[in-house]
C-alpha cells in the first residue's frame, strides 16, 4: 500500500492504494518503511512531478525522509546487509516513503540512531542533513562565532539551533511568541520574537544568519549580517537589490545526499547532542489529512506517516 497522485495537485489528489512492490536497481537499497516525513509544500515542487529531464512521472508517491529496515540490495551495494536499521533522505524525483516499501540509492542512506524511534529518526533525516549542510558547508561555522537562525521552532531551524550550539557558536534564534520557550529550550542563548524582528535587526551583527523562513523576513535578516559574513537561506534564491552595498556573502542551496553526514547526525543524536521534534503522528492511510490539516498545527516539530509499530 501507499499514497500516491495520478495528476498534479495538491491534498485532494492523494489517494491510498495497492502499488507493486518495487525492485532496487543498481546501487539501491529496498527499505521496508517504518516511518516517513513529510514536508507540507513538497506537493508545490516541480521536482515532485517531474524527473530530472523533465519529464512528467506520475503518479508520484511522497514523502521525502525515511525510517526503516533493509530489505534487500540492489548489485553493487556493499554498505548495507538485509535487516540493518537505516534513514536518510529520498530523492526529490523520485517516489517518496509514503509507501509499505521505497528504493533508495544507498548513498542517501545511512545507519539509524538507535536510541530513538523509527518516527524520531525519520522525523530527523533532512532536516538534520539540511542544518547541517547550512552551517559547515556553505556557512563554515567556526567555534565562537554568533549564529542568528530565523524560524528556531521549525524541523530545520530547530536541529539548526541545536547543531549551531554544538558546534560552539553562541546562538540567536527566532521564533513566534508561543515558541519562545521551546526555542530556548533547545539551547539558544537568545530567542526573539520574530513579531519585532525588524526592529531588533539593526542592533544584530552575526556571522552568521540561517534563513529558514523566506518572505519578508529575509531583508531584515539579511541587516543582521555583519561586513563580512555569511548568509545562508533555504527558501529562494536571495533577491540581488538586498545586497547592494553589503559585504556578505549570499548563499541558497537545496539539501543533497550525503550518507557520511547522516551518520554522523546518527551519532549525534544517539549521544544526545541533537534531539527530534515530532508535531504528530498520523498513519499512513491518513497522509491526506496531514498535508491537508498539517500547516494548521501550531506545534513545533515534524509531522510523520507512522507506517510499521516502532
Amino acid at each position: 500500500m501507499a499514497i500516491r497522485a495520478h495528476r498534479r495537485g495538491g491534498p485532494e489528489v492523494l489517494t491510498y492504494e495497492s502499488v507493486p512492490l518495487p525492485v532496487p536497481k543498481a546501487g539501491e537499497v529496498l527499505v521496508q518503511v517504518h516511518a516517513a516525513g513529510i514536508t507540507f509544500a513538497e506537493l508545490s515542487w516541480d521536482e515532485t512531478w517531474r524527473s530530472k529531464d523533465g519529464q512528467d512521472r506520475t503518479p508520484i508517491i511522497p514523502a521525502h525522509e525515511v525510517s526503516g529496515v533493509v530489505s534487500a540490495l540492489g548489485s553493487g551495494v556493499n554498505a548495507f546487509t538485509v535487516g540493518d536499521q537505516v534513514f536518510g533522505r529520498v530523492g526529490f524525483n523520485r517516489d517518496g516513503a509514503a509507501a509499505e516499501y521505497v528504493t533508495v540509492p544507498a548513498t542517501d542512506l545511512a545507519r539509524r540512531p538507535l536510541s530513538v524511534s523509527h518516527v524520531e529518526s525519520a522525523s530527523i533525516a533532512m532536516a538534520a542533513l539540511t542544518a547541517w549542510e547550512a552551517l559547515v558547508e556553505h556557512a563554515q561555522l567556526v567555534k565562537g562565532e554568533h549564529v542568528v537562525v530565523l524560524g528556531g521552532a521549525g524541523g530545520v531551524g530547530s536541529l539548526a539551533v541545536q547543531l549551531a550550539k554544538h558546534l560552539g557558536a553562541h546562538v540567536s534564534a527566532t521564533a513566534a511568541s508561543d515558541n519562545l520557550q521551546f526555542v530556548s529550550g533547545l539551547g539558544a542563548d537568545v530567542v526573539l520574537d520574530y513579531a519585532s524582528i525588524s526592529a531588533s535587526s539593526a542592533s544584530i551583527q552575526a556571522d552568521i544568519v540561517i534563513d529558514a523562513v523566506g518572505g519578508p523576513a529575509t531583508a531584515a535578516a539579511i541587516r543582521m549580517v555583519r561586513p563580512g559574513g555569511r548568509f545562508v537561506t533555504l527558501s529562494q534564491p536571495v533577491d540581488a537589490g538586498l545586497l547592494t552595498n553589503r559585504d556578505i556573502s549570499a548563499t541558497f542551496f537545496v539539501v543533497g545526499p550525503n550518507s557520511e553526514t547522516l551518520a554522523e547526525i546518527a551519532r549525534l543524536v544517539d549521544a544526545g547532542a541533537i534531539r527530534a521534534s515530532v508535531a504528530q503522528v498520523l498513519p499512513l492511510a491518513q497522509a491526506r489529512s496531514a498535508f491537508e490539516e498539517g500547516p494548521s498545527v501550531r506545534i513545533p516539530g515534524k509531522t510523520v506517516l507512522q507506517v510499521l509499530p516502532n
